[in-house]
């Protein structure tokens, strides 16, 4: 899946969770604004498991990277 599909796939499944009556402007920034703190979460996560692990298996999988292109992909929505 790429960044941008993955930004979308986030920011729709908080969306769903909004009530249809508040899902205008306001509700999609609302998804948008907790699409990102999953991915910070996620983000913070990873790094933990580098300083405990091999942080050089998370770079070779371009993990780092894949995760700081889903945010600009959800800033972008």
């Amino acid at each position: 899946m790429t960044p941008k599909e993955k930004a979308k796939e986030l920011v729709d499944k908080f969306l769903n969770e909004i009530p249809k009556y508040m899902q205008g402007k306001l509700g999609r920034e609302t998804a948008k604004e907790s699409a990102l703190i999953c991915v910070k979460e996620i983000e913070l996560y990873r790094r933990q498991i580098e300083r405990e692990y091999d942080e050089d298996l998370y770079h070779a999988y371009g993990v780092e990277e894949y995760w700081k292109e889903v945010r600009k992909e959800i800033n972008k929505l």
